[in-house]
């Protein structure tokens, strides 16, 4: 009776529940045959036919379970074992969320963890370290979270004459309160980059980023928002995103901090990329990129607060546009090509005095200037000084080509200044730099068609137990960036629409040493040339039209962290 119980049963559930249902059934014929074949008087026969028929039961029910087992087959040379996927040394997993049973969990070598049990809901999140990068993911991928840091510590030597009498030594900086310094950078360390945030996606479609800055240039920063901004990708290859961030222009400025050639960007690319964008640019931008071709465009206000509450307010933030068009005409597996054009235009400069001051004096301003390619000591060598200014803009042309480990790009910007309601001529300015890159280990450089530019490359791991050097990078460059407008002959007064802003030109060598994907050295030599003559010999403290540029050397270091 037992028996014909289950088999009616057995004829109504799935397969999976049919293998737990026969099981017992199995159990209790198991446990009903020892006592079945026990006889007692008088029933012998029937007995011994109830016993015939539990054992044809028995085989049945073997039968059926093998059949059963063939539903699921374990593959040839697996053992019972080897059904759970170990996860590999070199990724820490853990599972965080309601339920911790996962089909399938991410690791960084690209292998799966297995998991006994249901698939994970999308409450369930992975936990990983990936090539060194904290990430928390969900098992669906529609959230993530990236924590981010970045340490870029520098150390510096300025190889300069001895500075002699303010009367006789004319170097001079790019406003009087630097007059000492020009003669004498500092020597030292410094934090240039100490950032520390969060960064990730959300929903499947929006991306995100806060990301917070301590470091400086010259000293460190009592703490800023450097990015905070949200995107929305959801109508792919387009991407929309708004907040603080430095919306895309040009080559070098695309490109992240964390790769780059030098320990900074060439001049020329600093500046372009500060005259309606840069760092702590409130903006909102639309990028559209594939593998051949790059677009984006951006509004652009004002800078982000860096001043604390100690700033003072404009009357009117900046109004900036910013556009860039970039392609690859040639790509394959060696080789690549990439051309493009950029350009920025500020329709109308902050309102800096509001409306007791004048239009035509220092209300609306357009300043360019810039430091060496080294922020160690933070002093100013070229600067336009403030231009009453309508307009300003900027056009550029980028290039760049990769042969394997060989990499060459450059850029040229030109820069124009539109004077507010005056009959002066308007000033224009001009900076280009070309440099490269050997990969002497063999690697190659990342191009990232996400923002088209180039990041670091995929390097090796120091570990000098198994042989592994890292990997090893030489790099060379030369910038030039000419701030003068009709400056004039040494000696002479300056004309009343010139602009005595300098000509900086810098030759610079380098070796990157990636000890892995978070951690490198920089090790950059520079030659710094500066020619400039004084704008006002009152003011600069100088003989009229005196030479106030200077040359030197510099020999600096950077130790990086960056996830």
């Amino acid at each position: 009776m037992i028996v014909s119980c289950f088999r009616g049963h057995m004829h109504l559930v799935s397969s999976k529940s049919k293998i737990v249902r026969t099981g017992l059934l199995l159990g209790m014929i198991t446990l009903t045959l020892p006592v079945a074949a026990q006889p007692t008087s008088g029933a012998g026969g029937d007995r011994n036919a109830r016993i015939d028929a539990l054992e044809a039961d028995l085989r049945r029910i073997e039968s059926e379970l093998k059949a059963l087992r063939g539903d699921r087959p374990t593959p040839p040379g697996t053992s019972a074992s080897a059904a759970t996927a170990a996860v590999p040394t070199s990724a820490a997993t853990a599972i965080v969320g309601d339920k911790l049973a996962a089909e399938d969990l991410p690791v960084a070598s690209g292998a799966t963890a297995r998991r006994s049990g249901p698939k994970a809901p999308t409450t369930g999140a992975v936990a990983s370290i990936v090539s060194g990068r904290p990430v928390i993911a969900t098992t669906d991928g529609r959230f993530t979270a990236n924590l981010l840091a970045v340490m870029q510590f520098d150390a510096a030597d300025y190889y300069q004459p001895g500075a002699g009498p303010l009367a006789i030594d004319l170097r001079r900086g790019a406003a009087t309160s630097d007059t000492a310094h020009a003669r004498n950078l500092a020597n030292g360390t410094n934090f240039r980059r100490a950032r520390i945030g969060i960064g990730g996606k959300a929903f499947g479609d929006f991306e995100y980023t806060a990301l917070f800055d301590f470091g400086g240039a010259g000293v460190e920063d009592n703490g800023h928002i450097q990015e905070l901004w949200l995107q929305y990708s959801g109508l792919r290859p387009a991407h929309i995103r708004a907040g603080a961030f430095p919306p895309f222009i040009g080559l070098e400025d695309a490109g992240s901090t964390n790769g780059m050639l030098f320990l900074e960007r060439p001049a020329s690319a600093d500046i372009a990329r500060s005259l309606a964008g840069g760092d702590f640019r409130e903006a909102a931008q639309v990028t559209v990129n594939t593998e051949r071709l790059f677009a984006s465009g951006a509004i652009t206000g004002r800078l982000v607060n860096t001043a604390g509450s100690s700033a003072v307010q404009t009357y009117g933030s900046q109004q900036g546009f910013i556009g860039r068009l970039a392609a690859l005409p040639y790509r394959d597996r060696d080789n690549l090509v990439h051309v493009g054009v950029h350009g920025s235009y500020v329709g109308h400069p902050a309102d800096n005095g509001g409306p007791d001051v004048a239009p035509g004096t220092a209300r609306y301003v357009i300043q360019l200037r810039e430091r060496p390619e080294l922020r160690v000591d933070n002093t100013r060598l070229i600067d336009t000084a403030a231009i009453s200014a309508a307009h300003a803009f900027s056009v550029g042309a980028e290039a760049a080509a990769q042969h394997k480990n060989l990499m060459i790009q450059a850029e040229y910007e030109h820069f124009g200044v539109q004077r507010y309601a005056s009959p002066l001529s308007n000033p224009s300015f001009y900076g280009y730099y070309i440099e490269g890159s050997w990969l002497i280990t063999g690697e190659t450089r990342r191009f990232n068609t996400g923002n088209y530019a180039f990041d670091g490359p995929v390097v090796g791991v120091f570990d000098p137990r198994t042989g592994q050097w890292g990997s090893v990078e030489l790099a060379v460059r030369y910038s030039d960036i000419n701030l003068n407008y009709h400056a004039g002959s040494a000696g002479s007064a300056p004309a009343a629409d010139a602009v005595r802003g300098g000509d900086q030109r810098i030759l610079s060598a380098g070796l990157n040493w990636y000890l892995n994907p978070i951690m490198r050295i920089m090790i950059d030599y520079q030659h710094v040339r500066i020619s400039r003559l004084s704008p006002n010999a009152a003011t600069f403290l100088t003989p009229v039209g005196a030479e106030i540029g200077q040359s030197y050397s510099t020999g600096a270091a950077r130790v990086q962290l960056a996830f």
